[in-house]
């Protein structure tokens, strides 16, 4: 990750890459992406930050992220939504993370598998393919 200077200037030079204003909650909502182990829900950038972030601004910029192919978001079996940052190939209203994300049934981490292919899906045809979502349910190596 380097030092706070680095992560900061790869911080700015995204929002900057996606033609977003620098604010403070936006870097600091990057920064908690970016120093997290997995992926991250609404709640957890008031957990993680320390202080209470106004739940609205918190919203609206994870939905710029998520509209400027910053970060993803991640299924789940229950109602809450998670997010992960994006990689490099992900563009705005475009994105690319075709892997698997895995979660621990110990810890509750989300994590993605970007080294594991997700399997090919033949679909009848007719049929036409838009987005695969994998998620794996199991116990991570941190808490096996």
């Amino acid at each position: 990750m380097g030092t706070k200077q680095q992560l900061t200037e790869r911080i700015s030079a995204l929002l900057r890459d996606s033609k977003l204003s620098i604010t403070d909650t936006r870097v600091k909502i990057l920064e908690l992406f970016m120093k997290s182990n997995g992926a991250l829900e609404h709640s957890d950038f008031e957990k993680l930050a320390g202080k209470s972030f106004d739940r609205v601004t918190v919203y609206r910029t994870l939905q710029t992220f998520l509209e400027k192919g910053i970060i993803h978001k991640i299924p789940t079996t229950d109602t809450s939504v998670r997010y992960a940052v994006c990689k490099s190939e992900c563009t705005e209203h475009h994105h690319h993370d075709h892997h698997i994300h895995f979660k621990c049934e110990t810890c509750g981490n989300t994590t993605c598998l970007d080294e594991t292919d997700v399997p090919s899906i033949q679909l009848p045809k007719g049929y036409a393919m838009h987005n695969v979502e994998v998620v794996v349910n199991g116990v991570c190596k941190s808490c096996k």
